[in-house]
This record gives C-alpha cells, sequence and structure tokens, in this order.
C-alpha cells in the first residue's frame, strides 16, 4: 500500500471489503435458511444493519446495502488512518 496513491489504495480496499462483507451476508442468510433457529445470527447482526428485517424483500435488500456500504466506510477511514500513523512511526 505504500506506493499507491490514497485514492487507488481506499478504492482498491473499498471494493475488497465490501465484496468481503457482502459475501459474508449472503452466507450467514443462507445459513440462517438452513440451520435450527437457535443457531442463527440475524438477531446479533440486524441492530447494525440499518433497515434489516429477517425474511422479507426489503429487509433483506436494505441488509445488503448496508453491508455493502460498511466497506467503503471501513475503507474510508483505515486506509488514511493507517497510513498517517505509517507515517508518523517512521
Amino acid at each position: 500500500m505504500s506506493d499507491t496513491p490514497l485514492r487507488a489504495s481506499i478504492m482498491t480496499w473499498g471494493w475488497t471489503l465490501s465484496a468481503f462483507l457482502l459475501a459474508s451476508y449472503l452466507i450467514c442468510i443462507g445459513f440462517g435458511l438452513l440451520a435450527p433457529a437457535q443457531f442463527r445470527m440475524h438477531e446479533a447482526w440486524a441492530p447494525w444493519l440499518p433497515g434489516f428485517e429477517w425474511l422479507t424483500l426489503t429487509g433483506f435488500i436494505a441488509g445488503a446495502i448496508g453491508s455493502f456500504l460498511y466497506g467503503w466506510y471501513i475503507a474510508g477511514l483505515a486506509v488514511p488512518l493507517y497510513r498517517f500513523f505509517r507515517a508518523r512511526n517512521r
């Protein structure tokens, strides 16, 4: 990450984290549909995903969008912070 411009790093990490979180969300939804009720995780994740409701189309879409946007949020904060602290410690 040291030689690439800040914008390129944020773009790379934004897409990477967003795809990872969206895939994780989809895996959790699939697991929730297949697993017994006591093993479902949707109740733990619902407060973190505004608009998410279990087994509704709008809730599913809201959760997917929220998961995707969290990746960009993390990249937008973490990459500049990482560069700041890395430069400061050199």
